[in-house]
Order: structure tokens, then sequence, then C-alpha cells
């Protein structure tokens, strides 16, 4: 220490004078001074060593502070990836990269990746934790890590709803004490349990994660009350599901509550709660600004443009979007306690307008008297209905369009086309841009068959709101009634882009490709459409008929045979069918088909004539005279039935025969009467016709064709018109030859292009029947006669040549 030696006034200092040199002194002890240099070395500037400076550069040394003289430095020293250390830290990220590739997996809704990711991310974790334990590192364990793994794989599991193991993995976090705040997992918990529908431990650990979350977060603890309330009214304890509802209604009140709350008395039938609770719910602050802030001023441009910008952005959107859902409760709530609240829903809904005229909330009073309207259509209380309709015409132009609007579809349905056209006229002059009012006025033009001009309504319709479908289709039907198929069917394509699933559109598709004379577009397009509707027993009978024509017998039968599956009462089916086992010599398969055809029209003696036929082709004699002798009761005038009847019982032999050949002449002698008398009466109406234009030369009278009935669009929807398609019946009448009976199996008009799916009208069938074996019968094989050449030539002659025409 500097204090053991003697201070340095005790010993002569160098005298340091420009006349003197410096000359280093010792001490008494020899202690050197401070300020000598040694080697002749002149005395260093400590002020600016820092700097790199020193004496020495003024004796001929180069100034290089940073040291470059001596060369590059000596390069870095290379990663040593086999230490221990090194091979943990590189397994760690590997882990987060695992972990966050599940996640985007996720996101992108590969959830099956995303669990192969989660799964892999913990194998290498405990790999991680293994080398740990090997190294003696095992205190350095990322806990962090091994919960964001454990977190992943249970949620992952989750949303591949592999609930058994995902509860596993969370059960795994929540009892590890070394993991803080695991219990709020219990929540997921719940959840997973909601999802299983068990409720009771769904609601014993949304209580546990409840108890385990301080009161500090208010918004979780709320949320979970939420979530058991919900649990409550599934388990039907609606008294428990309002403490909680009302609790929340209490402390921090919320749309969402407030209408299961109003749902919960509802089920109780407490009216008194009812009200409050819906006072309470259009009381709830949503939080949004008034919409005034988004008005632009006009004096300053640089305000105009910030409005413009924000006008759209996301966070005015979900204003919007909240403002919307609030509007729905409220619109719902209103519309479920109206009938309960008061002794009419009149009443009631009464109530329910009142109280909202004095909320945030006053627009939704005018929705509310059109729903009021529209809950009197639903009672078919018309009258009602229009009534509370008309109280709108005198009110701003949005709400008295939609009131018109609704007036006009109702006076439509009524077919009262002239006040429909009046209210549609009244909607269009106080909203111009309203698509359901243009598409109703286009209906009343539909209906007076001015197609042009209905057509320019609903292209105006298109041109304010492209989605209008309605507009769309009932264009399609305007121009498939004009005869312009190919923009028909731009139309329907266009529709059909929109509305993927339409049996309808996809069903006008396939009349219209039939229509253009392309049969396998048609095909193809009814295809579609089973498998969209595939009991519709018009669609398969329309396929059958489209193969049948096609030539494809095979196919035809197929779809013939589903059709009469599902409906078997359609004539035109059952007697293709029956014509096609009968073309195909199974006889006795088409007996069963006109046997059904006989229950449908029992009056037809067509179908029990064809039973009989088909006894008789199958060598069942007996059960043929029978059935013949049965229709023969039935319709004692039948010539044909009489016929058979002589011949059947002339070639068995039987008495009667006598009998039935003396009813037989008086049946054609009283025929060949009657065709004298209506011969008569023609040639002495053609004689009156040609004195009568004699003097005034020759006209042609034109044929009076039947008008096809319109095919319109109607609403059932609140403000937008709905489509309704007509019908076009079709007859198809049934041809008779002289040499055989041959059955018309043309499959009978489906419903007008214009509704496929109500069925068509029953159709006259001709009563008129030749049997196919004409008067030359084939004769039974029996013992008592052997056939002769003449019979083999009759059975040439006479063969089975029933082909379906």
């Amino acid at each position: 220490m500097t204090a053991k030696y003697p201070g340095t006034a005790i010993g002569g200092r160098p005298i340091g004078t420009a006349y003197g040199s410096r000359i280093p002194v010792g001490t008494a002890m020899g202690r050197p001074m401070t300020g000598a240099v040694q080697d002749g070395a002149a005395r260093p500037m400590t002020a600016v060593r820092a700097a790199g400076y020193s004496s020495s550069i003024a004796r001929g040394s180069v100034f290089d502070p940073l040291g470059q003289a001596k060369g590059p430095a000596p390069p870095l020293e290379t990663r040593n990836e086999d230490t221990p250390e090194e091979k943990i830290k590189i397994l760690e990220k590997k882990v987060n990269d695992l972990i966050e590739e599940s996640c985007l997996a996720h996101a992108r809704g590969d959830l099956q990746l995303s669990l192969e990711k989660a799964k892999e991310a913990g194998r290498k974790e405990r790999a991680l934790v293994r080398q740990r334990e090997q190294t003696g590192t095992a205190d350095h364990i990322n806990l962090d890590l091994t919960y964001s793994v454990l977190f992943n794989l249970a949620n992952q599991y989750a949303n591949n709803d592999m609930y058994t193991e995902a509860l596993n993995t969370y059960q795994v976090i929540v009892k590890n004490k070394m993991f803080s705040n695991a219990g709020r997992l219990k929540v997921n918990m719940a959840n997973i349990y909601f999802k299983q529908k068990n409720y009771t431990k769904a609601i014993k650990f949304y209580r546990m994660a409840l108890d385990q979350i301080s009161n500090a977060h208010n918004a979780m603890r709320i949320k979970i009350m939420q979530n058991i309330g919900v649990v409550f009214i599934h388990m039907g304890q609606y008294s428990d599901a309002i403490t909680s509802f009302e609790y929340i209604m209490s402390e921090s009140p919320n749309i969402k509550t407030g209408f299961n709350l109003i749902l919960c008395y509802y089920a109780i039938g407490d009216r008194e709660r009812m009200k409050k609770a819906f006072q309470k719910l259009i009381c709830v602050p949503l939080g949004i600004d008034d919409d005034d802030k988004y008005i632009p001023p006009n004096d300053d441009p640089h305000a105009n443009m910030v409005i413009e910008a924000i006008k759209n952005d996301k966070l005015h959107q979900m204003e919007r979007e909240r403002k919307a859902l609030a509007e729905k409760y409220i619109m719902t709530s209103a519309k479920l306690i109206a009938p309960a609240i008061e002794s009419s829903f009149a009443a009631g809904f009464d109530w329910c307008v009142d109280m909202v005229k004095g909320s945030q909330y006053v627009e939704l009073a005018n929705d509310l008297e059109i729903n009021k309207a529209i809950t009197y259509l639903r009672q078919r209380d018309f009258k009602q209905a229009v009534e509370t309709l008309k109280m709108f015409e005198k009110k701003d132009s949005r709400v008295k369009s939609a009131a018109a609007t609704n007036l006009s579809f109702l006076y439509f349905l009524e077919k009262d086309y002239d006040q429909a056209d009046r209210y549609a006229e009244l909607a269009m002059s106080a909203d111009r841009y309203n698509p359901a009012a243009l598409v109703n006025k286009g209906n009343t033009e539909f209906v007076k068959e001015d197609y042009e001009k209905a057509a320019e309504f609903y292209k105006e319709a298109l041109h304010n709101d492209s989605s209008c479908t309605e507009a769309l289709y009932n264009l399609g039907l305007t121009y498939k009634r004009l005869g312009r198929l190919e923009e028909a069917l731009d139309c329907f394509l266009k529709l059909h882009a929109i509305l993927r699933n339409s049996a309808q559109v996809m069903y006008q598709l396939a009349n219209l490709y039939e229509m253009l004379e392309d049969p396998h577009q048609a095909i193809e397009w009814l295809m579609q459409l089973t498998s969209v509707t595939p009991t519709d027993a018009q669609v398969l009978a329309k396929l059958g008929d489209l193969y049948d024509n096609e030539g494809d017998k095979s196919q035809a039968f197929q779809y013939y045979y589903e059709s009469y599956r599902y409906f078997p009462s359609n004539i035109s089916v059952i007697e293709w069918l029956g014509a096609y086992y009968i073309d195909t010599q199974f006889c006795e398969k088409a007996i069963q088909y006109f046997e059904r055809a006989t229950l449908i029209q029992p009056t037809q003696v067509k179908w029990q004539l064809m039973v009989a036929s088909c006894y008789r082709r199958s060598g069942n004699y007996q059960k043929a005279l029978e059935t013949y002798k049965d229709i023969h009761r039935k319709f004692p005038e039948n010539v044909e039935c009489l016929r058979f009847l002589v011949r059947l019982c002339t070639d068995m032999g039987l008495k009667e025969v006598q009998d039935y050949a003396t009813k037989l002449k008086k049946v054609e002698k009283m025929k060949e009467i009657r065709e004298q008398r209506v011969r008569s009466g023609r040639d002495s109406s053609a004689r009156g016709r040609r004195e009568g234009s004699a003097g005034s030369g020759s006209s042609s009278s034109p044929i009076n064709t039947p008008p096809l009935r319109a095919s319109v669009s109607r609403s059932e929807a609140k403000y937008s018109p709905v489509l309704e398609q007509g019908r076009d019946s079709g007859q198809s009448n049934h041809g008779t030859s002289a040499k055989g009976e041959r059955l018309s199996v043309k499959l009978k008009t489906l419903p007008g292009s214009n509704e496929p799916y109500e069925a068509s009208t029953q159709q006259e069938i001709d009563a008129s029947y030749v049997d196919p074996l004409g008067p030359q019968m084939q004769r039974p094989k029996t013992a008592a006669r052997k056939r002769t050449e003449e019979d083999e030539f009759a059975d040439e002659e006479l063969g089975d040549d029933l082909l379906p025409e």
C-alpha cells in the first residue's frame, strides 16, 4: 500500500525545467518517480491514448488506430452442432416450426394435416425432454414449449371430432400443477362435453372454470355464465337458465343474452316478465356511433375523402352487422311474444310497436306493422292483412313501396289483376328501384300476354338488382313463350350458376334442350335433377320417355319402373309398362299393371279387356272366360267382349254360346242404327252449310286452339315475389288398330314445361278397343280337336305383333 512509503517531500524531486534534463531521482526506498521515463522513451500522453495514439508515432510509426495493418481478422469459429446443447436448440426450433405448421394447416381448413403436424410436434417434444434428462439439464426443460405442444394437440383432436383424445390431452395439462392458469382450459373441456350432449358434466366443468377465474376478468366470467345458461336451456331447466341470464343482464347486458332471456320467459309462459325482458332488450347499448358522422361536409374536400375511405371499412361493416343482428333479435322477439302477452296477437303487436317507437330502434316500428300484416296472411285473414297494409299508403316512400308490393302480391293471388297492377304501379312510383315491385308489374303484363312489355320490366328489375332470381326466372319463361329459346336458355344457365340446387331451374333447362332437339343434353340435366329430387315420379317418367324415343328400351324400362314405384297411379306409366311386358312376351307380368289401371279407372272397359287378353295369351282360357263374363255384366253393350265370349264358348264347347251370339247380333244391330243416325245428321248439316255459303264463296274456318295458361311468379316472402309456375295440361290419344290392340305408350305430356312437380290433369282415354287377334282367335289346344294346317297358318298370320307405338 502507498501508505507504507514516505511521501515525496521526504526525498528530492526531479527538477523539470527547460534548462535542465529530466533525471530520475530515486526515493529513499528506491521507488521511481511517476514522471520518470524508462529506456530513454519520451513520456506518453495519457490523455489521448484511448484514440490509439502514442508518442512513438512521431518517430516514424504509421497512424493505424483500427489495426488494419495487421491483416484480415481470423475467420469465425464454426459452431459445433455435435454438442448436446446445440442439438437441444435445433430440436426446440423444429418443435416450434411444427406447431406453427399445424396452426397454418388448420387455418387453411386442412384438419387432417394439422392433426398430423400436432402429433409430430408432440413426438419431437418428448424426444427433447428425454435428451435434456440424459444430458443432466432437466432443470432447464422449457415448460412453455410443452404447454404449447399439448394445447395445440388437444385443439386439433377437438377440431377432428376426436373428443375422447382431446379430453385426455386437456386432462394432462390441467393436472400438471407446473402450468399456470391451466384451469381455464376446463372451459374447452366443458365445450366438448356440450357437443357430446353430456350437459351435466358440461355445467360441472363450466363452474369449475368459473371458480378459477378471478373477478378481474369479468368479460370471461360473463361468457362462461352465458354458456351455463344455454346448457340449462338444453336440459329444459328454464328457471336455472333465467338465473344466469338475469345476472348477466344486470352486470353486462348484451343482445344475445336478452333474447335468450325472453325465450326462457316464453317457455314458462310468464307474460309480465316477457314484457320487462323485451323492454330491457331494446335498451341494450350497442356501442355504435350515429351514422351522421359518415355524412360528408360540403366545404372540406380532405374531410370528404377521409369519410369516403372509412365509410366501408372493416369497423363500419362490423357496426352494420351488429346493428342488423340486434334488429333481427328484436323483430324475432316481437313476433314471438306478441300473441302471448295480450289477449290477441294484434294487441300484442301494437304494444311491441309502441315500445319500439320510444327506443333507439324507432325505424323497426314500420317493419313490425308489416309483420303484423304477414301474420294475418298466415292466419288466412286476408281482409285484415289488406287493411293493415293500406295504412302505409301515406307513410314515407320506403315503407309505402314495401306495403304496396305486398298488396300487389295479395291481389295477384286473388286473381284481381287490375288491383295488382294498380298497387304495383304505386310501389314503383314510391320507389322506382324496388325490384320486387318491378317483378310484380311484369307479372301483371305476363298475365295479359303482353310478353314483350313483361320482359322489359323483368330486365329493369335485374338492372336494379342483379341478384333478383325471380326476375331472371320469369324473364326466361317470357322468352320461352316468345319462342326465343336460345335467350331463355341463357337466362336459366345464369340462374343455375346462382341457384346450384334449384330443381325448377334444372327442369327448365332440360325442357329447353328438348325443345331445341338436343335429347342428350336434356337427359343430362334430368339426371342432375334426379340427384336433387330422386323421388320425383314425373322426372323419372320423362327420363323414361326420352330414352324410349332414343330406342334404349332397357333404360326406359328402368326409369318407368322407378316412376311407377314412387307414384303407382300414373296411367301413362302403367300403360307403357304393361305394353313393354306384352312386347317382351311376359303377359303374366303385364296383368298386374292393367289390373291397377282398372282400379284407377273402373269405368274404362279398355283395361279390363286388356286383362282378359293377357290371360288368354298366357294360355289361362278359363280365367280369360271368367274375366270376359265379368266385363259383360258390367258393360253389356260392349261388342268386342261379346265377340270373344262367342269365340271362347264355341272353342270350349260351352252351351252359353247361343245366348251370347243372340246378344251380339242385337248389340251390332243397335250400333248400326246409331251410326246411320249420326251419318244422316252429318249429311244434313253439311248440306245446310253448302246451301248457306253458296252465294258468298268458300271460306275456311280457323281452327280454335286453346289458350295457354300463363305462368307467373309469385311471392311468399316479405317484399320479394317468389315464383309459381302454371301447368300445361296435355292429352294423349290412345290409338287403336283394326288388326290388333296396340297400346299407345307415348308419355302423357309432363307438367308443362312450367311446373315439373305437380301432377298433370287426368287424361280422357279412348274407350274403344279392338282385340289383337281379331275374329280369327287362336283356338285352345285340347285333346278333342287336332290342329290343322289352316290353324297353323292362322297362328302365323295373327302373331303377337303388339308393339308400342
